[in-house]
């Protein structure tokens, strides 16, 4: 747990309580979706970047209910940051004003809405991580919710409608699966960690051989521990090439002690804060592929960070959260970066 809790927004549990049922009302969508054999399937950036009516329809209900919900929210503004809710505030003056709430999701990015990310409270969504997974039905998907306000994250949601996990946090107040209390391992060294790492395939068109030198050589770190490693959505020959290399140096040459792959970014990172798994590192993830679960892991006690050990930046485009600080600064200082315009 980060500390007491200290809303941002004076309504802030109302917003969580409500996007809690919303969430599910979608989860029920997701899953009678999944149950079906098959489902039509188009593409968006590339033939294996994926989406599906179900992906686009879960995000509208989600907007929807949420706007319905909230049509207005209220923002506190004012000369002083902190106070408390009671308004027993010694100094300063506060003044509520009218500042309509923003949505960040997924496929209406795709669809070529423009992100706005301001002081106003803005929900971050992706309707299904790990869409790939939910095509060819394998259980590792979640529905993802994040709430920020004054650009800061204040709750997340992680649901995975067919293994029935809920995973669940606001700033303050602890993280939740299912409604009992989750916290990150104490791991504290890479040689005792199970580490998850994405392989970030997708990131080769833009960073061309160079990101081939880089994602070898950021498997550096290890021995002794089990890698997550998953293609991203090029399958191109040099690409693939690069990955069957990676697997080779690190299974083979570094004599990891596994290699597993989840195929959700939210999934790899509710993980930790559960203490399933140490740590997780990817470069070119998206704000609604991190921001629900960035709460969920910090407030189960663990650490998010950008990968150079500065800062965790929802916009920026790259991640790396583990169970102890000790365990993020040796990783960090074994890896080598690649920049990213932020997102908004």
């Amino acid at each position: 747990m980060s500390g007491t809790w200290k809303p941002v927004h004076p309504d802030e549990d109302r917003f969580v309580n409500t996007a809690l049922a919303i969430v599910k009302e979608a989860g029920a969508v997701v899953r009678a979706a999944f149950e079906q054999p098959s489902c039509d399937v188009h593409t968006k950036a590339s033939n294996t970047d994926l989406v599906t009516e179900t992906d686009q329809a879960v995000e509208k209900l989600l907007i929807q209910g949420l706007k319905s919900a909230f049509p207005d929210h209220r923002l506190w503004n004012g000369l002083i940051s902190d106070y408390e809710i009671s308004l027993k505030v010694a100094v300063g003056v506060l003044a509520l004003v009218a500042d309509p709430a923003r949505f960040i999701g997924e496929e209406s990015v795709a669809g070529g809405q423009k992100i706005e990310y301001t002081d106003a409270p803005t929900w971050i969504i992706d309707p299904i991580d790990g869409t790939t997974n939910f095509v060819h039905r394998i259980p590792m998907i979640a529905i993802c919710v994040g709430l920020a306000v004054k650009k800061q994250l204040r709750a997340g949601i992680v649901y995975n409608p067919i293994t029935k996990e809920l995973f669940q946090a606001q700033t303050g107040k602890g993280a939740f699966k299912n409604g009992f209390p989750i916290h990150v391992s104490s791991t504290k060294v890479v040689n005792r960690s199970l580490i998850c790492q994405s392989h970030g395939i997708h990131n080769l068109p833009t960073f061309g051989d160079k990101w081939m030198s880089v994602s070898l050589e950021n498997h550096r770190p290890v021995s002794s521990a089990v890698l997550i490693m998953q293609l991203g959505a090029d399958r191109s020959e040099p690409l693939v090439t690069s990955f069957v290399n990676n697997y080779k140096a690190t299974m083979v040459t570094k004599d990891a002690r596994g290699h597993r792959s989840f195929g959700s970014a939210a999934i790899n990172m509710v993980y930790v804060a559960q203490g399933s798994t140490d740590a997780y590192i990817e470069y070119g993830i998206h704000s609604w592929d991190v921001a629900a679960a960035a709460v969920i892991v910090t407030e189960a006690g663990g650490v998010i960070l950008d990968p150079t050990g500065a800062p965790f930046d929802v916009m920026g485009r790259r991640v790396l959260c583990a169970s102890t600080s000790e365990l993020a600064k040796e990783i960090s200082g074994m890896l080598t970066h690649v920049d990213y315009d932020r997102e908004a």
